[in-house]
């Protein structure tokens, strides 16, 4: 399921969106995420917004599979070289597809119920000892933003204990808070997760 609102909320700010960039928690994040990755691994980017996190694994010499609702996203990230298509977390359904699959801040779009059961189609997604980058902001419930999109909202306990409980390992996590597209600072937990090696 995707919130139309969420989307038209992109679609409308798709630039100033990539004119952000990579902030400097991200491109650590990416980092620990690429170190953990075998050489020329399959990634799934999930929310692929405008490609740069795509295209920054590709030039490591990844191959990256980018998926996004938003359609001036998917049309970003192909002019910048990213395999992407226009898709929901519900076109989740590969078995065993991927070594990586980075989920950055896509995820709290969700309806809150539904959180689980995509986490579920992630880790079906990954090969053995394929490696999870989540990133979600931190808190309780469903609301919207100032620019009325909409998020939910978990603790990072909550989302730890749904990895484990999926059978992954946690192997690195980080919290903070950052100003994003609305401008408010808002706390996040960015977990990093490994799948059985002998899935």
């Amino acid at each position: 399921m995707s919130d139309d609102k969420t989307i038209s909320v992109y679609e409308t700010r798709a630039e100033s969106y990539a004119g952000m960039g990579i902030t400097p928690t991200q491109a650590e994040a990416l980092e620990v995420f690429t170190a953990a990755l075998p050489a020329a691994a399959d990634i799934l980017d999930l929310g692929c917004g405008p490609g740069l996190h795509a295209r920054a694994m590709m030039e490591l010499g990844h191959r990256v599979d980018g998926i996004d609702a938003t359609p001036a996203f998917v049309d970003a990230a192909v002019s910048r070289g990213v395999s992407a298509q226009l898709g929901t977390f519900d076109d989740i359904t590969a078995h065993d597809a991927y070594d990586g699959i980075w989920a950055s801040f896509s995820l709290l779009h969700a309806p809150r119920a539904e959180v689980p059961r995509h986490l579920r189609a992630l880790a079906h997604a990954l090969r053995p000892g394929g490696v999870l980058f989540l990133g979600m902001k931190t808190g309780e419930g469903e609301a919207r933003d100032g620019l009325g999109r909409h998020y939910s909202y978990f603790t990072a306990e909550e989302l730890i204990a749904m990895l484990t409980g999926l059978g992954l390992t946690l192997t690195h996590r980080v919290d903070g808070a950052e100003p994003g597209l609305a401008g408010t600072h808002d706390p996040f937990t960015l977990l990093h997760a490994k799948a059985p090696d002998d899935a």
